[in-house]
């Protein structure tokens, strides 16, 4: 077998191992798409039936429960903090990457410590002092924690976006004697806008998805993820119930990861290649 036929079959195989593994990835959610329309009984049926009378009671039921406030709370809790995240983020990697101050790594180290620790070891003392402020079953509280919980991550990924940037760049921009916010936002921002939108991307999941603290601290004001609970039981049958709410809590975030693919993929290879 020549050089050439080597490669090719080895094309091949690399091709077929890829679409088996992109099925494997995806078989899941196509079951869970499939069971939503399932009745109860269709769900749990053995063997599984791939043939069925698809019936939409479990999306009317969903909107029947209070569906729109869930939705609400969600995306004022994952929008307003994956905002307010970028902007600290930006500023705060620009002073640990382009202009680091005094013990930058001591900073960053301490950033990223806070991730070290996990999050039940910290839900007492939060749950108090948002009780002992009146914070408690709020939208501002999720959006304060939410923040919190992302604010290390984005740090570190946006500081190593601009660790990329050349420093020649940094220093024509200073020749013409731009100012710290004229750099920062007509030269850097624009440079990392692919990293920028993958971190917001990221990090607007995390929120999104996010069930011990929403559970813990809030109950009537509370996110999708608490809304999926209310259907988990253990005396009676709610299989297809789950997978057409776990559907619809998914579909915002595969709109938004399929929107921003192209960001997405800029941002998370930004300096791959130099």
């Amino acid at each position: 077998m020549s050089r050439k036929d080597r490669n090719q079959a080895f094309d091949v195989v690399l091709s077929v191992l890829t679409w088996v593994g992109a099925l494997a990835m995806f078989a899941p959610i196509a079951w869970m798409v499939l069971t939503s329309f399932k009745t109860e009984q269709d769900a749990v049926s053995s063997p599984p039936k791939l043939f069925f009378a698809p019936t939409f009671d479990h999306y009317r039921r969903i909107f029947d429960n209070d569906f729109g406030a869930f939705v609400l709370h969600s995306v004022l809790a994952t929008g307003i903090s994956t905002a307010i995240v970028v902007c600290l983020a930006v500023p705060a990697a620009y002073a640990l990457a382009v202009r680091p101050v005094e013990k930058w790594r001591d900073v960053l180290f301490f950033f990223i410590s806070t991730k070290m620790m996990p999050i039940a070891a910290g839900i007492v003392p939060i749950y108090l002092v948002a009780q002992s402020l009146n914070l408690l079953n709020t939208a501002g509280l999720l959006i304060i924690v939410y923040t919190s919980m992302n604010l290390p991550l984005a740090i570190w990924m946006i500081r190593s976006f601009m660790n990329e940037i050349p420093v020649e760049v940094f220093d024509a921009v200073r020749v013409d004697g731009a100012g710290f916010f004229r750099e920062l936002l007509l030269v850097v921002v624009p440079l990392i806008m692919p990293g920028l939108a993958s971190t917001a991307l990221l990090c607007g999941i995390f929120a999104w998805n996010e069930f011990f603290l929403a559970v813990n601290l809030t109950t009537t004001s509370s996110t999708l993820p608490v809304f999926l609970q209310k259907f988990l039981s253990f005396g009676e049958l709610y299989t297809a119930q789950v997978a057409a709410v776990a559907t619809l809590l998914n579909i915002p975030v595969v709109v938004a990861g399929w929107l921003a693919q192209k960001s997405l993929t800029r941002g998370l290879t930004f300096g791959a290649v130099r």
